[in-house]
């Protein structure tokens, strides 16, 4: 891309104060007052900046076609702040893609694939940055000293809680990663609990787990599509669902709800965990190119609007977005700790791909409409309830 095409992108960013040094030795300020950070071009950018600026800002990132002096926690909020013209078309109602299209139905096979991309990226790696319990969605803190595994098990028992399980019941977990949530419901409630992943990695980690603690008997966990597993007939007394939903697809959320209330006793109880919009929109393309392939973020309101057709009724709705941001500045300080391994092991596109990830999702939940919501809901009418929330304490 000509710089005077880069110096006219910079110009028009509303927000903010930055400099640019450019790859012929040429420095500008773009804003008022005192650069906040500088962005060192090494060279110039592709035309799709003009296209997907959000995509082409990252990829330079990651491929160290842009530098940044300063801090890149600042760099994203001056991306988030700009989001209103990052996301426009160069028409004049915008200037570039911020998203990329929302999904089609997306099949088995697809999905299997877009979660074997991301997930099974091999334990070793996960294993670096997540907790002992290796859980990979939002954690819960009831205080800002909790370290992570206590956040992260706070989680787990702030969930099965309110799934108010019973000694002897069934539960199922769907997209139940690396198994703890089914091992601590067996072990702390003696359910007998499910868990099913399309990922491999997960799928054999969750497996040596259950035999080294001896509860074949009470835990099981399949290689398998949620819908395939509906197609069987059974059904369970509880269902739990924790950062699934993002994978499903726009034109698939219909569909899994529909099998929620298919595997559902009536009367049962589920408990659906997924990060959400504000509004609906597409999805991020450089989250979508790199880190998940077939993603899409509901907004609440799409998924409170489905769930009366399938006869799910609402019983209780929290956010959980501060705790998302803290899980992942939690992240994102062990995965720095590691990161001259990782780039070593995966190179250096990998490293940085990774760390902005982590950094960007944490400035996201603080400055973005995006959320983290746990929505509980019964099959039909359950009138045998408690009153309260005191339950969710004691």
């Amino acid at each position: 891309m000509k710089k005077a095409l880069c110096d006219q992108f910079l110009s028009h960013l509303p927000v903010g104060c930055v400099q640019a040094d450019f790859w012929d030795g040429t420095s500008k300020q773009y804003g008022y007052g005192e650069p906040d950070f500088v962005l060192k071009f090494n060279k110039p950018l592709s035309a799709n900046l003009v296209r997907d600026p959000i995509s082409e800002l990252g990829d330079a990132y990651i491929n160290r076609v842009i530098e940044i002096e300063g801090d890149l926690n600042k760099v994203l909020r001056w991306v988030f702040a700009n989001q209103e013209f990052l996301s426009a078309s160069r028409s004049g109602k915008v200037a570039g893609q911020l998203f990329s299209s929302v999904n089609r139905w997306t099949s088995k096979g697809s999905q299997k694939k877009d979660i074997s991309y991301h997930y099974d990226l091999g334990n070793d790696f996960f294993a670096l940055w997540l907790d002992d319990t290796m859980s990979y969605s939002c954690a819960y803190f009831n205080s800002a000293e909790d370290n992570l595994t206590q956040a992260q098990l706070q989680k787990i028992d702030h969930t099965l809680k309110k799934l108010q399980l019973k000694p002897g019941e069934t539960l199922l977990d769907i997209g139940s990663g690396w198994g703890w949530l089914i091992i601590r419901a067996a072990r702390d409630y003696d359910v007998k609990s499910t868990g099913i992943t399309l990922s491999e990695e997960q799928y054999q980690k969750a497996r040596e787990r259950i035999a080294e603690l001896g509860l074949d008997h009470l835990v099981n966990v399949k290689l398998m599509d949620y819908r395939d597993l509906a197609a069987g007939g059974r059904t369970f007394d509880k269902i739990a669902s924790v950062g699934m939903l993002e994978h499903v697809g726009k034109d698939n959320l219909g569909k899994f709800m529909d099998v929620v209330q298919k595997l559902l006793s009536k009367g049962g109880l589920a408990l659906l965990h997924s990060i959400t919009h504000l509004t609906e929109g597409e999805p991020n393309s450089w989250i979508r190119k790199h880190i998940f392939p077939g993603g899409y973020i509901p907004s609440l309101r799409e998924l409170i609007w489905l769930l009366p057709e399938y006869g799910l009724h609402v019983l209780d709705i929290e956010s959980l977005r501060m705790h998302y941001a803290m899980t992942l500045d939690c992240w994102t300080e062990r995965y720095e700790k590691h990161f001259d391994r990782i780039r070593q092991e995966r190179g250096e596109p990998f490293a940085r791909k990774w760390q902005l990830y982590l950094r960007g999702c944490a400035e996201s939940f603080r400055s973005t409409g995006l959320d983290v919501h746990q929505i509980l809901v019964s099959k039909g009418l359950n009138n045998n309830l408690p009153l309260t929330r005191k339950y969710l304490y004691e």
